[in-house]
């Protein structure tokens, strides 16, 4: 009889655990999928590429049930124990081999809590790579450079990787155009001209806040940036709505400014050296 009642407790006590498994891990589940379409909505991907994450994370309440039911009734601790080293062998081996894949997909998780860019954000990763964030997904990051090329860079790697973004929060940028012209230059007249061809690109925009605009300070601001062998360098701050535009109109500036230069026979400074004889010939 005290047989009986004992197995009637073990099968209860299964169905209490495995209903606890099933509450806490459809809370889970809830929790996670509501923070997955948002995170994944802002970084303008595919939430369907992370519901992996969510199913882990059943297996893994599911696993730590099953351990807590074999380690609760006398009758299966054996065997649970021969079980659970059995899987944490095969885990181990396991584990070595997709190293590198684990630790990716880790990463691109990262990605989706913190978001450093988005899809179309426009990226420097390191010294290296600059372009359009085009794909994220769970081990890689898919980078558009200026020459049509896809650069594919494993979520590990970028992870640890300076990160510049154009477009996290403003994407509004500031160009320098910078010139350096001869000495013998009028200074204050090329000074004029870089200015007044900037403002009167189309692109260019008035980024003034209300108090520089009260100061009186101009939209374009120029000014001497320094004193070098070949001649006074000069430098313009130019703004624009975006990184792409900004680009197109720092190099239509320059080509306008230095044909502006060359009517207003303003040299730009290139190098001279002068040669000196010790000894004249005769």
């Amino acid at each position: 009889m005290d047989f009986i009642d004992r197995h009637w407790e073990h099968i209860i006590f299964v169905f209490e655990v495995l209903i606890v498994w099933f509450v806490v891990s459809r809370i889970f589940r809830l929790v996670l999928g509501r923070f997955l379409r948002t995170a994944t909505r802002k970084l303008k991907v595919d939430p369907t590429r992370y519901n992996f994450f969510k199913n882990a994370v059943d297996f893994i309440l599911f696993l730590i049930a099953v351990i807590v039911i074999f380690k609760s009734i006398p009758s299966l601790r054996t065997y649970g124990t021969t079980l659970l080293t059995g899987a944490g062998v095969l885990a181990a081996i396991v584990g070595f081999a997709s190293q590198s894949a684990f630790s990716n997909i880790i990463s691109g998780i990262f990605l989706v809590i913190f978001r450093p860019f988005s899809v179309g954000d426009r990226i420097r990763v390191g010294q290296l790579y600059t372009g359009d964030v085009e794909d994220i997904t769970l081990r890689h990051t898919v980078i558009k450079d200026f020459e049509n090329r896809r650069i594919v860079i494993p979520n590990s790697v970028i992870s640890n990787e300076t990160i510049i973004n154009s477009t996290l929060v403003d994407e509004k940028v500031t160009l320098f155009i910078e010139f350096t012209i001869s000495f013998d230059s009028d200074m204050r007249k090329a000074m004029a001209i870089m200015r007044e061809v900037s403002e009167a690109h189309p692109q260019c925009i008035d980024n003034r806040t209300p108090e520089e605009i009260e100061k009186g300070d101009t939209v374009v601001m120029v000014r001497t940036l320094n004193v070098l062998d070949l001649g006074m360098q000069l430098r313009a701050w130019v703004w624009a709505n975006n990184p792409s535009v900004g680009f197109e109109m720092k190099c239509d500036l320059i080509q306008q400014i230095k044909e502006r230069f060359d009517k207003a026979g303003i040299q730009v400074a290139f190098p001279m050296r002068a040669l000196v004889y010790k000894n004249q010939p005769e």
